[in-house]
């Protein structure tokens, strides 16, 4: 069932993407922005849905039935802010070290002796997905 819900929307959309692609590439892009806005808008719809229902009264409600200690409820919203500092800090990261890596390339193709240089410069580009690492860790663990 929950691999319907992800391809049926890929499969409906994947014949009027080639088709606007080839006929109108303008119309194609708003058809992207669009389609990518409405998807963007039911993930939140089923966030909210998810996070919003009171399942700790129902997790109570069946610990004290069976008489057993309440287990510590995990904290979803710092595992969320966990995810979205691994995928910001890995964007960002991709981003810096594809235009650092760019330029150190250009600039050891014309002298070879910066390759120390530049290669420090790409590591510390690639050191901001370690810094989103250590907050989602902190995040985690604060779950």
């Amino acid at each position: 069932m929950n691999a319907w819900l992800v391809t049926l929307p890929v499969l409906a959309t994947v014949p009027v993407t080639g088709w606007l692609l080839r006929r109108r590439p303008a119309a194609a892009r708003r058809f992207f922005l669009g389609f990518g806005g409405l998807l963007l808008a039911a993930a939140l719809a089923m966030a909210f849905v998810a996070f919003g229902t009171d399942a700790g009264h129902a997790h109570a409600a069946a610990s004290a039935a069976t008489a057993a200690a309440p287990a510590q409820p995990v904290n979803g919203s710092a595992l969320i802010g966990a995810a979205i500092a691994i995928t910001g800090s890995s964007v960002g990261a991709g981003v810096a070290v594809a235009y650092t890596g760019a330029a150190a390339l250009a600039a050891m193709s014309e002298r070879p002796e910066v390759f120390g240089r530049a290669m420090v410069v790409v590591g510390l580009a690639e050191g901001i997905a370690v810094y989103g690492l250590i907050v989602a860790v902190i995040l985690i663990g604060k779950a």
